[in-house]
């Protein structure tokens, strides 16, 4: 999950991923960094994020998106 959170950070800087618990309910994430997280997720973790997947409560927080990439692992 350091590895999410790490490349979360990076890619938005002011976004507080590791304290927000709904960041697509409050707009933090929006579709376009849906789809622009998914292909990081892809290429980090050597999976496939099918169309169930992309979902708001999915992107919901770190932890969604952590239990998101083991359910694919």
């Amino acid at each position: 999950m350091e590895e999410l959170m790490e490349m979360l950070k990076d890619k938005f800087p002011n976004i507080d991923f590791e304290n927000e618990d709904r960041l697509y309910e409050k707009g933090l994430l929006d579709s376009v960094a849906v789809v622009e997280i998914v292909s990081e997720i892809e290429d980090m973790f050597d999976i496939s994020v099918s169309m169930e997947y992309i979902q708001p409560k999915y992107f919901e927080s770190v932890e969604a998106m952590w239990e998101m990439i083991e359910e694919l692992s």
